[in-house]
Order: C-alpha cells, then sequence, then structure tokens
C-alpha cells in the first residue's frame, strides 16, 4: 500500500497522539484539551493558527510554494460520544461517560499527520485550511463555525472530510458521488394530559395511552405518506412518563429522529407529524406540543470532486479497494453544511475490527492513521500542483 513515506515515518508518533487522544474524550463544545493539543501541534509545525472558531474550533493556515491563489480546506471532527467505553484498551477512556465511540480521536490525528507533512515538504501551490471541528455529534459545530465566518475568514474553493468504516475491509476507501448521507431532525413531543388513581382511568386523560396511540399512528407517515421509492425513517427513541405503579401521570413525552435524502421529503414527515399530533390530541382533548429540529444537511458529494478522491485513492490502496457506494448512508455528518457553502467530497477509510460504530466495545484500528493522512496529503499535492496553471483541477 503505498501511503507517504515520510508519513509512515511518523506513524509511531501518530498512534502515541491518537490515543492520547482517545484516554481523554471531550464531548462537543467541551474540546478544551484536544484543541488545546491541535493548536500546540500546528504551531510547533509552523503553521499560523487561529483557536475559538465555532467554539473551541480550530483553524490552521499553510501556504506552499508559487503564489498560487487557489484555496483547499481540509476537516476533521474532534468530539467525543457522551457513553461509557467496554473495551478495556491500555488506552481506554479516563473519563466516565465519555468515549470516542465514532473514531473522531483518529480523524484529528489523520488531519494532524497531513499538516505535519505539508509543513515539512510545502509541495503544493496554493494555501490549505486545516479545519479541526467541534461538536460534530448532534450538536451542531460545523454550522457553529459557518455562523462564525468560517469561509469568509478561510475562504475555500473546495473541501475535503473523511470518516472511518469498520464496515470496510482495512485499506478499502469509498466514495459516493451525489446525495450520500441522510439529513435529520431530532423531535420532542410533549403530551399534557390529567393524572389520577391508577385504579381509577376514568377520571384521567391518560398520556401513557395516548403516547402509544400517537407513536402508533407516526408509523404511518413513513409506511403511507412518503413515496415508497423515497428511503426514510422516523424513529422514536425515548419514552419518558410515571414515576409510581398506581399512579397514572400527567405528562409523557416522546423523542427520536427523522432521517432523509430529499429536504421535500424531510418538510412532509415535519408536517405530518404536526398534523397527526394535532388529530390526536384533539381526539383525546389532550394538548399535545410538537418541537422538531433540523439537525443535519443532506450531504451531497460533489461529482467532480468524488471522482478526483477516488483516483487519489487508488494511487494509495490500488483499483480493487476503491469502492463507490451504491446506495446512500442512512447516517447523518454535519460536514453536510460545509459541503452546502463549499464544493467538496466526503469519503470513507475502512479498517480491521466489525464493531460498530457508537458501540460500547468499538475499537479503531491504527494502521489506517497513515491512511487518511496520505489521503489528505495526496488530495493537496493533486489539487495544488506546484508548477501548475492556477486554478488546475487536474490529478
Amino acid at each position: 500500500m503505498p501511503t507517504i513515506d515520510r508519513i509512515d515515518a511518523f506513524a509511531d508518533e501518530m498512534t502515541a497522539i491518537r490515543r492520547d487522544l482517545h484516554a481523554h474524550p471531550e464531548i462537543g463544545f467541551e474540546e478544551v484539551r484536544t484543541s488545546s493539543i491541535v493548536a500546540e501541534k500546528l504551531g510547533q509545525w509552523g503553521i499560523e493558527v487561529h483557536r475559538g472558531i465555532g467554539g473551541t474550533g480550530v483553524v490552521g493556515v499553510l501556504k506552499g510554494k508559487g503564489d498560487g491563489s487557489r484555496r483547499i480546506g481540509l476537516r476533521a471532527d474532534m468530539d467525543a460520544l457522551p457513553m461509557d467505553e467496554a473495551t478495556n484498551l491500555p488506552w481506554r477512556s479516563t473519563i466516565p461517560g465519555r468515549f470516542h465511540g465514532c473514531g473522531h480521536d483518529a480523524h484529528t490525528t489523520m488531519l494532524l499527520g497531513t499538516a505535519r507533512y505539508l509543513a515539512e515538504t510545502r509541495n503544493f501551490d496554493g494555501t490549505v485550511h486545516f479545519i479541526f471541528q467541534p461538536a460534530e455529534e448532534g450538536l451542531g459545530g460545523a454550522r457553529a463555525m459557518l455562523k462564525d465566518g468560517l469561509f469568509e475568514k478561510f475562504p475555500c474553493d473546495e473541501v475535503y472530510g473523511l470518516h472511518n468504516a469498520p464496515d470496510l475491509g482495512h485499506g478499502e476507501i469509498a466514495i459516493r458521488p451525489g446525495p450520500a448521507m441522510a439529513g435529520a431532525d431530532f423531535f420532542d413531543i410533549t403530551i399534557s394530559g390529567y393524572g389520577a388513581h391508577g385504579a381509577m382511568p376514568e377520571r384521567s386523560k391518560d398520556p401513557v395511552v395516548i403516547a402509544m396511540t400517537l407513536g402508533q399512528a407516526l408509523q404511518t407517515i413513513v409506511s403511507r405518506n412518503v413515496d415508497p421509492l423515497q428511503s426514510a425513517v422516523l424513529s422514536i427513541t425515548q419514552i419518558h412518563s410515571g414515576s409510581a405503579y398506581n399512579v397514572i401521570p400527567g405528562e409523557a413525552r416522546l423523542a427520536g429522529t427523522v432521517r432523509a435524502f430529499s429536504d421535500e421529503i424531510r418538510n412532509l414527515i415535519r408536517t405530518r407529524m404536526r398534523a397527526v399530533a394535532a388529530g390526536i390530541a384533539a381526539a383525546f382533548e389532550v394538548d399535545i406540543k410538537v418541537d422538531i429540529r433540523d439537525i443535519f444537511s443532506v450531504l451531497v458529494n460533489a461529482p467532480e470532486h468524488s471522482e478526483r478522491v477516488a483516483e487519489v485513492a487508488r494511487s494509495i490502496v490500488g483499483d480493487a479497494n476503491v469502492k463507490t457506494r451504491e446506495t446512500p448512508k442512512m447516517g447523518s455528518e454535519d460536514f453536510a453544511d460545509m459541503l452546502q457553502a463549499v464544493p467538496g467530497a466526503y469519503f470513507w477509510i475502512g479498517h480491521d475490527g466489525n464493531v460498530p460504530l457508537h458501540n460500547p466495545g468499538f475499537v479503531l484500528d491504527d494502521k489506517i492513521l497513515p491512511v487518511g493522512a496520505s489521503m489528505f496529503a495526496r488530495l493537496i499535492e493533486t489539487r495544488l500542483p506546484v508548477g501548475g496553471h492556477d486554478g488546475a483541477t487536474h490529478v
């Protein structure tokens, strides 16, 4: 596998960084230690450092050889998940309720490896913006950086991101042009009924029964309102009500997520959720409040930039290991918001292990660190070639 020799030479140092970040995970907008390490490393390598972008975000700026005006952004997420780890590894999380169960520690390390290599070689003509993003896990870190003027302060002509993928084999890289990951809403529904003794249900407006009825009714939206040729998911993931065996409570709450690959379908589902809730509220003579929040946009990879990723991947892992995903992923990713502002692509790097992301037993394969760093580095060297015409797009 022809990863970059210089990056391979400091692969052990990358592993040490990754495992240190893994042992000290921080959730969204709390990445104080992580962002400090990132800023310190970038500064050591002579890269211009900007902190506090979108909260705890960090951006490094590096100019290459020549006077080319093109600019490319490379993005990695830094946050961990609010969950416990169950791996018992020597470098396992030292913080209860915090775990890098999605591999963002690896993404941060890969981008640091890319930054070190490019700072040493500067074998490109133009400017690279290394974007270290906070709060990817549903807290709006990308939107916070964009609101803070990310692409006004650090303009980019293209932007790229990546993610580890235990569903792919080690050394495989996957890309999907067009819609690649679903947009997502989170919702909270509050049913305000009327409590009573559990032995006297006729005196209540039972929010538990209403919640069960509403939950069943909401499932008809995807099965009966969404075009069956379109993909969508409506999942109720939380139900909260009551505190005693013999008390009918006064309130029940439902929460969950909606996923779809078009804004039209997302709007349809939102409208139907509110209509169904209003109908059931009228039928049971209670008040039902529905709060639906747009959390992730649909992630759309530009076809041109997707092909550039595939070409670079072939040079690193070989033709047989470059995959074009046939179907989009129902999972979501807030890099989608950056791709709405700047064209680019998001790709996946496979690794050993079959425990899925967000599982307490997830283990990342450190052997992929040089692969990800080499992918980012080669994208820069091929998209911003030394001696190429300004604005060149060949590979």
